[in-house]
């Protein structure tokens, strides 16, 4: 089991008295501050414990812990300083999520009793997980086992969706990039409940009755109905649910979510699951992703904007022509302007062409490329 412990303080003397006193027992490491900490949990993670100071410049113990609950939430925090108000105490329990709240100066006897109440802890939080992670993949090899028995079709074009929400979560950065990839295996699921000559019929796009439409819009909630059972993928059902579900609202279910509300998840799933059945139809990602940008009120437009960009796609927009083209360096360059000029590296390689519109995704890919060969300026832009 992990048995790494970082103590973060922004005294150095108190870091090495922490070394000096515990690293016979454990594993220690130490950071000088809250952004250090971070640099050592990305570098040399994860950790068991993280123990902190609360006043610390910069970035205080409060705000250090919350960040680790979203970068680590298996990572079992603690503080430990000299501002022991009750205030202080409140906002780390209900913040920070800590597991011990302990005041400077801390005796070695009780420091070495909560850091072993702390690795315990840690090993009944990665024993429950790796347990339940385990009957979770177990439930879902059952499921999609029985999918690509009823309906290979189906379960083929499901393991596509899967590759192509995988590389969107990377590419969004999203927290728990298993509840997607695991909503596209299974978004078919429902299809379990369809009579097979109905299937058959849809597969081999004829037309279908007015009956056996009403039966396929309801596919959705059926695997929702089917996952919401099982624990711990209550957000993976929840975007089985809303895959068909329009930005605007209308779509399935027929229910008032709409926009934000409906789960990212399944705005996701929207966007991929149509650009990979226009794609079917001999159409490239780009040419696709421009029929998309022509249906207002179906897509987020964000989401459409993120997808072009994990697969290096920015679809052209056609330039006003009454708005005006101007020069900017790159350090002006901002989302929402049209590209009206190639944009080239300093050595002569073509990044994005003329036409492209300027996300926040582009600029973050961009910055990337102009810290290694820099940017040819002025660029042209309008907007």
């Amino acid at each position: 089991m992990n048995s790494k412990i970082l103590f973060v303080d922004d005294e150095a003397n108190v870091l090495n008295g922490f070394q000096r006193s515990l690293r016979k027992d454990f594993a220690l490491d130490i950071a000088l501050g809250g952004e250090p900490a971070l640099r050592m949990m990305e570098e040399h993670g994860p950790y068991a414990i993280i123990v902190s100071d609360m006043q610390m410049p910069g970035m205080n113990g409060l705000e250090l812990l919350a960040k680790v609950e979203t970068l680590a939430p298996d990572t079992v925090r603690m503080m430990l300083t000299g501002n022991a108000d009750q205030k202080t105490a409140v906002d780390a329990v209900n913040r920070g999520h800590i597991f011990r709240f302990m005041t400077k100066p801390c005796k070695s006897e009780l420091l070495l009793e909560m850091l072993k109440a702390g690795l315990k802890q840690y090993g009944l939080i990665t024993a429950e997980r790796e347990l339940l992670e385990k009957t979770l993949h177990g439930s879902i090899k059952a499921l999609t086992d029985i999918l690509s028995m009823f309906d290979p079709q189906s379960f083929s074009r499901a393991q596509q969706l899967r590759e192509y929400m995988s590389a969107c979560a990377r590419s969004f950065n999203i927290a728990r990039p298993w509840e997607l990839e695991m909503a596209a295996m299974l978004s078919p699921i429902g299809l379990v409940t369809i009579p097979p000559d109905v299937l058959k019929k849809k597969h081999s796009n004829q037309n279908l009755s007015s009956l056996e439409n009403d039966l396929l819009a309801h596919v959705p909630e059926i695997g929702f109905t089917l996952l919401s059972n099982i624990p711990r993928l209550e957000a993976v059902a929840n975007i089985v649910r809303y895959q068909a579900k329009n930005y605007d609202g209308s779509g399935y279910p027929k229910d008032s979510v709409a926009g934000e509300d409906i789960p990212i998840g399944a705005r996701i799933l929207r966007v991929v699951a149509d650009l990979i059945l226009i794609e079917n139809h001999d159409l490239t990602k780009i040419k696709a992703l421009s029929k998309m940008q022509q249906c207002p009120g179906r897509y987020d437009p964000k989401v459409l904007d993120f997808v072009a960009a994990a697969f290096d796609v920015f679809v052209p927009i056609e330039s006003n022509p009454n708005s005006s083209v101007r020069p900017v360096s790159f350090r002006e360059l901002r989302a929402g302007q049209v590209l009206m000029s190639d944009l080239v590296t300093r050595d002569g390689m073509k990044i994005i062409m003329a036409g492209a519109p300027v996300t926040s995704v582009l600029l973050a890919k961009l910055r990337n490329f102009a810290s290694l060969s820099g940017i040819q300026e002025p660029i042209l832009v309008s907007g």
